[in-house]
């Protein structure tokens, strides 16, 4: 009995120190797409102002109220 109770702490505690690894590598990878999405929004957010504003432009000069900020 003490040796099946040993076995159950001995699985337990492993899920435990198993999920906390997990979070820590959920939460580098989490790290890790928001340091993407901020290079690449630097990289290439000059451009994609330019694309934007330019079809901002094209659709506001066939429409009847003209605002593009």
């Amino acid at each position: 009995m003490l040796d099946y109770l040993r076995i159950m702490l001995n699985a337990r505690t492993a899920k435990m120190s198993e999920r906390g690894a997990s979070a820590v590598e959920y939460g580098l990878l989490i790290a890790g797409i928001a340091a993407l999405i901020v290079v690449v929004v630097f990289a290439f957010g000059g451009s994609l102002k330019g694309i934007f504003t330019d079809t901002c432009s094209k659709v506001t000069a066939s429409a009847t109220t003209k605002s593009c900020s």
